[in-house]
């Protein structure tokens, strides 16, 4: 880790220098070829960039007028255990929940309010989010479906939290690096990260080079050929 010392230095380094793609390419490159959640997952903002630690949320359909008679007491709580979840964010924490079906939103200004005091980053969901113009003011990195207002209260609970997840053949385990940007979410695996992040740094600086060449008049064959890189 001789780029960075720390988590924070390397999310800040990230932010710096870095961008979705670059990790995606290195990452296709090293074997690790299913890393990108589902495109409809797009930040609230254009500007909007997350990168931390994933706080794993599994979310599950219920019929609120039928949950008296579950086996589950988890189901006998108003969210489930959404508000143990959220209270259990960590500094540098991205919120990851999916589970659901896309029917109703998973996120909203409150738990934005208390997910940034907590010293969270971000949130991603595999549904969606609403509380938008709120959101958007606070400025929180939001990723979801997009804007839908219809509550989960009487429809969804958090059934558990800190728990593998499974996104669309995604794998994301607690705490895989999470990075979002315009163009979509990335899981780096623990494991591979320290790996993935040295190679994307690498190629996202040879990539400035590439394009000043080109602006000088290389051809795009002979950029290729000279850096292996386009």
């Amino acid at each position: 880790m001789g780029l960075w010392q720390s988590d924070a230095d390397l999310f800040q380094l990230a932010r710096r220098e870095l961008f979705t793609a670059v990790v995606g390419d290195i990452m296709d490159k090293l074997g690790l070829q299913r890393q990108f959640l589902p495109p409809q997952i797009q930040p609230l903002a254009l500007d909007m960039v997350t990168i931390g630690r994933a706080m794993t949320v599994l979310e599950a359909d219920v019929t609120e007028n039928k949950t008296s008679a579950s086996q589950n007491p988890i189901l006998a709580k108003s969210f489930g255990l959404m508000l143990e979840a959220l209270d259990d964010l960590k500094p540098n924490e991205v919120y990851v929940c999916t589970g659901a079906s896309p029917t109703y939103a998973l996120w909203g200004e409150l738990m934005s309010t208390r997910a940034l005091k907590l010293g969270a980053v971000g949130a991603v969901m595999n549904g969606y989010s609403r509380d938008t113009k709120a959101i958007l003011e606070m400025g929180f990195p939001v990723f979801s479906y997009g804007r839908y207002a219809q509550d989960q209260a009487p429809r969804g609970k958090v059934i558990d939290f800190r728990v593998p997840l499974e996104i669309s053949g995604v794998q994301v385990q607690p705490g895989d690096i999470i990075f979002g940007d315009l163009d979509g979410v990335c899981v780096v695996p623990k494991a591979a990260e320290e790996e993935v992040f040295v190679k994307a740094l690498e190629k996202a600086r040879g990539e400035k080079t590439v394009k000043q060449a080109i602006e000088a008049g290389m051809s795009a064959t002979e950029a290729f050929a000279k850096y292996g890189i386009m």
